[in-house]
C-alpha cells in the first residue's frame, strides 16, 4: 500500500476530538504524508484521498451526526480506499487500560466501510462544555482529560507506516 495523501475527517461537539484529529494529522506529516484535517461537515470531495481517518466524540454511546453522515452519504466512495475509525469518550483511563470495542453503531458502520480498525481514545470534557449531559457529568466530577497523546500519535504513525510500506517500528 503506498498512499501519501490522507484525510483526517471527525465530529466534535466540545472540541476535543477535534484536537485528537489535529494530533493524528500532525503525526501524519511526521511520517511525510500529505494530511488534511477537516470536519465532516466540511468534506466535499474525497477524490484526492488515498485514505480516510474517520473519527468522533461519543456522546451517549453514538458517534456525532456529522461524522455518521459523511459515513452513510459517502459509503461507496469511502469503502474503495484504506479507512480507519477513531472515537474518543471514556472519562477514565481505561481506554489506556484495555482495548474498548466500538458501540454498536460504530460496529455498523466499520462494517459498511469495511474498515481496517477502530481504536478508542480516552476523552476530555472541560468546564465550558456544552450540552445537557455534559453539565451533569460535570456536575458530578466527570471532567477532565484523559487524551493519552503518546498513543494517538504512536497508532497515526502506525498506519502512516502501514500507508508507505515502511517497517513497523515497535
Amino acid at each position: 500500500m503506498t498512499a501519501r495523501h490522507v484525510l483526517v475527517a471527525y465530529g466534535s461537539k466540545n472540541g476535543s476530538t477535534a484536537e485528537i484529529a489535529q494530533w493524528i494529522g500532525a503525526a501524519l506529516r511526521e511520517r511525510h504524508l500529505e494530511a488534511d484535517v477537516l470536519p465532516a461537515a466540511e468534506v466535499d470531495d474525497l477524490a484526492p484521498y488515498d485514505a480516510v481517518l474517520l473519527g468522533s466524540g461519543l456522546y451517549a454511546g453514538r458517534w456525532h451526526r456529522q461524522a455518521t453522515r459523511l459515513a452513510r452519504r459517502r459509503c461507496h466512495e469511502l469503502a474503495r480506499r484504506p479507512v480507519w475509525l477513531f472515537s474518543s469518550g471514556p472519562l477514565d483511563t481505561s481506554a489506556d487500560e484495555h482495548d474498548i470495542p466500538p458501540t454498536p453503531q460504530v460496529t455498523r458502520i466499520a462494517a459498511r466501510l469495511d474498515a481496517y480498525e477502530h481504536v478508542t481514545f480516552g476523552g476530555s470534557l472541560a468546564d465550558d462544555a456544552r450540552g445537557f449531559i455534559a453539565r451533569q457529568l460535570l456536575a458530578h466530577g466527570k471532567g477532565g482529560d484523559f487524551r493519552n497523546r503518546e498513543r494517538i500519535r504512536r497508532w497515526a504513525h502506525a498506519i502512516a507506516d502501514e500507508l508507505t510500506g515502511a517497517p513497523q517500528i515497535i
